[in-house]
C-alpha cells in the first residue's frame, strides 16, 4: 500500500480513498483467489466503461469473457509462455478487441447521421484504424472499471493476436488487443515492487 499523499485540486470528484484504490495502491495482479467472477460484476464495469468518449460515438470495444476449460485453452495456445500460467490461473480471462464493423451499430450510436453505415463501407483502412484506436482508449476506461468494480485485473499484450483473432472471432470479425486476467487478489496480488513512474514535469511540456 502507497503512503503518497495526495495534492488534489479544489473541487476533485473523487475522495482520497477512491484515489488510491483506482490508481495508487491499484497494482498488476498477477496472484488471484479462487473466488468466482461473475457476470454481473464484468457487466457492471462495461456498463461504466461504455461511456468513455470515442471518435463519432463508434464504440467499438468488445470483449469476449473466456470462462470454459476448453476456450480458455484455445487462447491459451496463442499466448506468449510467459503469460500461459497467469491466463490458465486466473479465474476469468477477458480478450478485449475492437470490431471494426462499428459502423454496422450506427443505428444505435449515430441515430443522427443516417448515412454514417453506408459511408464508411466502403473505407475499410480507416475502419481498422479508427476501431484499434477508440478501442485502446475504451480499453484504459474497462481496466479502471473493473478496479472500481472492487476486482483486481492484470493486463497482457503478449500474445498471437492474429492467431487469436483467426481462432476465437472468426466470425465476428473482432480483432484482439489485449488479454485481462481478473479476479480478487490473494493478499497484494504479487510480489514485485512497484516501478518509478515520470513526473508530471519529465513528461510534459507547455507549449
Amino acid at each position: 500500500m502507497t503512503t503518497q499523499t495526495l495534492p488534489l485540486p479544489d473541487g476533485a470528484l473523487l475522495d482520497e480513498a477512491a484515489v488510491h484504490s483506482l490508481f495508487l495502491d491499484a497494482r498488476t495482479v498477477q496472484t488471484f483467489t479462487s473466488q468466482e467472477v461473475t457476470d454481473a460484476q464484468v457487466a457492471a464495469a462495461y456498463d461504466l466503461a461504455r461511456w468513455a468518449p470515442t471518435a463519432m460515438n463508434t464504440s467499438p470495444l468488445r470483449v469476449a469473457l473466456v470462462r470454459s476449460a476448453a476456450a480458455r485453452e484455445r487462447l491459451v495456445q496463442h499466448m506468449a509462455p510467459g503469460n500461459r500460467d497467469r491466463v490458465l490461473a486466473a479465474p476469468l480471462a477477458l480478450v478485449v478487441a475492437a470490431d471494426p464493423a462499428f459502423h454496422r451499430h450506427a443505428a444505435t450510436l449515430v441515430p443522427h447521421a443516417p448515412d454514417f453505415e453506408a459511408s464508411f463501407e466502403p473505407q475499410v483502412e480507416a475502419r481498422e484504424r479508427m476501431s484499434r484506436d477508440n478501442a485502446w482508449l475504451q480499453a484504459g476506461y474497462l481496466l479502471l472499471a473493473l478496479r472500481g468494480v472492487g476486482l483486481g485485473v492484470g493486463a497482457m499484450g503478449g500474445m498471437d493476436a492474429a492467431g487469436v483473432d483467426a481462432d476465437l472471432f472468426a466470425d465476428q470479425g473482432w480483432r484482439t488487443l489485449l488479454v485481462l486476467t481478473v479476479g480478487h487478489p490473494e493478499g497484494e496480488g504479487t510480489t514485485r515492487p512497484r516501478a518509478p513512474r515520470l513526473t508530471f514535469p519529465q513528461a510534459s511540456t507547455t507549449l
